[in-house]
């Protein structure tokens, strides 16, 4: 069932003050940092969220997502400037990505596949916003649903956000330019988070220092059936 509008909140015009600016220039200063890095190792990554849509708040985080799969050999010589807090092996349900987090400091997470992702699961990124380096450096802002079922459209004081129960899958697709499939996928997780909470992940395994991601991967595979028929799937 969907959510009626006045669960979520009505549509209304948002007018940012300095604040929301300034740490928003500092967030994105700092992602370019990251995927500047990234860029000289060959490696193209986008940010995405509150981060690249603009509606930031003081406890934003800065989540980079690079959508290929590389080593993670690559991936440490290309943050080797950073110190890295924790790294880890992530699959929110049995169908979904496997996903290798680095987390850096400053509230930076750096994510990428283990395998190859589906269309679908790349378009999850695209439906929350998502910008490149490029777009960045020209001060761009894209459109993209958040947390609250809440469509938010960039506008130069701020940005207007809409409920998706008060717009239809396709025009949300066609602005975010994703399909339909993933807009009501996602409606329909978000939906269930809200009314029962959030559920947490299916799996999270922390990486000790010396502990390389291909190794312990395999060693996953190896054990657990259903991640091993996910990886399967792709091949």
């Amino acid at each position: 069932m969907r959510r009626k509008t006045a669960e979520m909140g009505p549509r209304k015009e948002v007018v940012y003050g300095e604040d929301v600016w300034e740490n928003l220039k500092h967030l994105r200063a700092k992602a370019a940092e990251v995927l500047t890095s990234l860029k000289k190792f060959d490696i193209d990554g986008v940010v995405f969220g509150s981060v690249a849509r603009g509606d930031v708040k003081p406890t934003s985080d800065i989540d980079i997502f690079i959508p290929q799969v590389i080593s993670s050999m690559r991936a440490g010589l290309a943050l080797e400037g950073y110190f890295i807090l924790g790294r880890s092996i992530v699959q929110a349900t049995p169908r979904a990505l496997i996903k290798s987090h680095i987390e850096l400091e400053d509230n930076i997470t750096v994510t990428f596949p283990l395998i190859t992702p589906r269309e679908s699961e790349i378009e999850f990124y695209l439906f929350g916003g998502e910008i490149d380096l490029q777009g960045i450096l020209k001060e761009k802002r894209v459109c993209g649903v958040d947390k609250r079922l809440m469509f938010i459209e960039p506008t130069p004081e701020g940005h207007i956000e809409t409920p998706l129960s008060d717009m239809s899958p396709g025009l949300v697709a066609k602005k975010l330019g994703v399909s339909q499939k993933i807009v009501e996928e996602r409606m329909r997780v978000l939906e269930r988070r809200a009314d029962i909470g959030r559920t947490g992940i299916y799996m999270e395994r922390p990486l000790a220092p010396d502990e390389s991601v291909e190794q312990v991967f395999q060693e996953m595979l190896d054990s657990d059936p259903a991640m091993r028929r996910r990886a399967q799937s792709n091949m």
